[in-house]
């Protein structure tokens, strides 16, 4: 017998997530102001009332996307200091899923198409930004100051030290990735590149006991 109803919590997490994922593609595709609800619930397939039940209108569910992006990075900062994994690894697990997940085609789209929105919907730009970069940089901060309270990391302001973490990551090369001029970065060069920025940004700030 078929048993009907609500789904359990582990679908229920599945459905949300497709619809952040075809949401995140719509917004990077279409821009803000000319994307309905009506076509995400349709290209999603569900329903307009699921998406108002579980984020309210589309400025909410266009901060949940990308809070839900930017929870895939702050899960690799742990910030209990009995970690025994290497703060090094530690980054580098950050740095490659960040880079990941920052440069995919739809990331960059979404990047740029903020940018041209930003005059037309200043609240738009404050969510963006408070949802991701700054939840981000702030993690980043919290597991420095973690770690300088054990002497591991130099005994500089942390969320200094967490945006040149990021600088690090991103340089010259987001750009050019944005504006068209350098390709998608597979694995291998995403691997690359977040042990080298890792390696470069820990000479400067890691102690003798880290």
């Amino acid at each position: 017998m078929m048993c009907l109803g609500r789904p359990k919590k582990g679908e229920e997490a599945r459905r949300r997530e497709q619809l952040l994922e075809h949401a995140v593609r719509l917004f990077a595709e279409h821009g803000y102001s000319n994307l309905s609800l009506e076509t995400i619930a349709r290209e999603a397939r569900v329903s307009l009332r699921t998406i108002y039940r579980q984020f309210g209108g589309k400025a909410e569910l266009f901060g949940a996307v990308i809070r839900h992006f930017s929870d895939l990075f702050v899960a690799t900062l742990p910030l209990d200091p009995a970690q025994a994994k290497p703060i090094e690894d530690i980054l580098v697990d950050f740095a490659r899923e960040y880079l990941f997940r920052l440069t995919r085609p739809e990331m960059i789209r979404l990047c740029t198409q903020m940018q041209g929105e930003t005059r037309q919907f200043p609240c738009l730009a404050a969510e963006f930004y408070s949802q991701g970069p700054e939840r981000t940089l702030r993690r980043l901060a919290q597991f420095f100051a973690v770690h300088q309270k054990t002497g591991r990391i130099a005994a500089l302001d942390p969320d200094f030290l967490a945006g040149q973490f990021i600088g690090c990551l991103r340089g010259e090369w987001f750009h050019r990735l944005q504006y068209g001029l350098a390709a998608t970065p597979g694995e291998a060069e995403i691997e690359t590149r977040s042990r080298q920025a890792v390696d470069l940004f820990l000479r400067g700030c890691l102690t003798a006991a880290g």
